[in-house]
C-alpha cells in the first residue's frame, strides 16, 4: 500500500492506494503548529480506525504548497512508516513535460493535477482546482503543461470582504436562489458565488480561445461539485485528483525512491 499526502494551505488530505485503487482518504486541517509525532498520533489513528495495518504502508508521496508542513511530514514518514518520502517538484520523472517559464516554481499541487488529468483524460485539458486558491492550469494535446492561471478561492474572496468591510457578515457559501438579493447574506451569497461562476467561465473562454481549441475541464477541489452544479463549463469532477497525480509520480519514480 502507499501513502500519498496532499497539503493544502487550508487542509491536508491522506490518501491509501492499494495498487492503482483508492481505499480510503481523509482530510484534516493544515496546522503549522503541529509536530511529526502529532501528525503521525493522527495517521496512525484514522489507519486504525479502518482497519489498515501500518506495516502494509511500503511508501509514502507528498504534494506539499507549505513548506513548514513539508519538513515536518518528511519526518514523520520515516518515523513512523520507516522509509523515504517522494516529496514531488518539478524535476521528477512526470510523465508530462513542463513547459512553464520557471519550472521550479510551478506548485506540486498542480503538478499533481496536470499529471493525473492528463494520464486519464489527455489532452488538450484545462483542469480547474477549487481551494484556498482557484487555479486554471492547461495541459496541450502533446502533453505540455503550459501554465494558467491563479485566482482568490471563494473562500478567500469572501473571507477577505468580511474582513475589509466592518458591517458585512460571515456567511455560509452556497448558491441563493436568486441572483437579486433580498439581504446582505443573499446579496453576499450571490456577488461571491454567482461572480466565481461568471468569472470561471471567462477565463475558461480566454483561454480556449488562446489554444485556439476545444479542451476537456475538469474540476477538483472542495468547491468543485457545488461549482459543477451551476454551469456547463465542466465537463468533468475528480474531487482526489492531486492524491492520484502523487500516486502516479511516485509510481514513475519508484525505483530512484527505493534507492534512497
Amino acid at each position: 500500500m502507499l501513502l500519498c499526502i496532499d497539503v493544502g494551505n487550508t487542509h491536508t488530505q491522506f490518501g491509501v492506494y492499494e495498487k492503482s485503487k483508492l481505499k480510503h482518504d481523509y482530510r484534516v486541517a493544515s496546522e503549522l503548529v503541529r509536530t511529526e509525532d502529532e501528525i503521525g498520533i493522527v495517521v496512525l489513528s484514522l489507519l486504525k480506525h479502518h482497519g489498515v495495518k501500518t506495516r502494509l504502508i511500503e511508501g509514502v508521496g507528498i504534494s506539499s504548497v507549505v513548506p513548514n508542513l513539508t519538513d515536518i511530514l518528511e519526518k514523520m514518514s520515516r518515523k513512523y512508516f520507516d522509509c523515504e518520502p517522494l516529496v514531488v517538484n518539478s524535476d521528477l520523472e512526470l510523465g508530462i513535460k513542463i513547459g512553464y517559464g520557471e519550472p521550479k516554481a510551478v506548485g506540486s499541487d498542480r503538478i499533481c493535477d496536470a499529471v493525473a488529468g492528463y494520464k486519464k483524460y489527455g489532452g488538450p485539458l484545462i483542469i480547474l482546482d477549487f481551494g484556498t486558491a482557484t487555479t486554471f492550469d492547461v495541459i496541450s494535446a502533446e502533453g505540455v503543461y503550459l501554465g494558467g492561471a491563479i485566482a482568490p478561492g471563494v473562500e478567500t474572496g469572501a473571507a477577505d470582504l468580511q474582513r475589509r468591510a466592518a458591517k458585512l457578515p460571515r456567511i455560509e457559501l452556497r448558491f441563493p436562489q436568486e441572483v437579486i438579493g433580498k439581504t446582505t447574506v443573499a446579496s453576499m451569497q450571490s456577488g461571491i458565488m454567482f461572480g466565481a461562476i461568471d468569472a470561471m467561465e471567462g477565463i475558461l473562454r480566454r483561454i480556449k480561445s488562446e489554444l485556439g481549441t476545444e479542451a476537456k475541464v475538469v474540476a477538483t477541489g472542495g468547491y468543485a461539485r457545488i461549482m459543477a452544479l451551476q454551469t456547463k463549463a465542466i465537463d468533468h469532477i475528480e474531487p482526489t485528483l492531486v492524491l492520484e497525480g502523487v500516486r502516479i509520480i511516485y509510481e514513475n519514480n519508484y525505483q530512484k525512491v527505493s534507492k534512497r
